[in-house]
């Protein structure tokens, strides 16, 4: 059954075994989410927002960081490596800074393909290019047929019309 104790164990087996020399400097929370459909997965720091002075990396120390999935990943159609990919990626997120009190090594989260280059050196490349394969040809079938936005004819004001002519 996947719920969130399933996730906490990933968590701790993806990080034991692919990302151990990755100081764990504070608590790293995972839960499910809602069902999104292009954001399958995002780690935050708990709170940031109760913090004056930002700029203060000290003060995010104790912070937790919460990593939350998809809900669509509790889906028995949804194959483990995808579940094992996304708690990768967020995990290179933390490694490299991010929602994470570690230092951070890029100025944006994804510059040059930092989080792809991360798992393919950690020996994750595999399972990178099968969640990229199976998004391609099987995630539609999952989140079923994309919501149609409808149109509506913009009304015409008083003076519009008497424009027209």
């Amino acid at each position: 059954m996947r719920n969130n104790q399933y996730l906490k164990e990933k968590l701790d087996n993806i990080w034991q075994t692919y990302f151990a020399d990755v100081p764990r400097r504070n608590e790293v929370n995972i839960t499910f989410g809602r069902c999104a459909r292009t954001r399958l997965g995002s780690i935050k720091l708990i709170q940031k927002s109760k913090i004056k002075n930002q700029n203060d990396k000290s003060k995010f120390k104790n912070l937790p960081s919460q990593i939350v999935i998809t809900g669509y990943f509790k889906d028995g159609a949804v194959p483990e490596f995808m579940i094992d990919a996304v708690i990768a990626h967020e995990l290179c997120h933390y490694a490299h800074g991010f929602s994470s009190p570690l230092p951070q090594l890029f100025k944006y989260p994804h510059q040059g393909r930092a989080v792809d280059r991360e798992m393919i050196k950690r020996g994750l490349g595999d399972t990178l290019l099968a969640q990229q394969k199976w998004l391609r040809l099987e995630w539609k079938k999952i989140i079923g047929a994309p919501k149609r936005r409808v149109r509506r004819r913009r009304r015409v004001t008083f003076w519009e019309m008497l424009s027209f002519g």
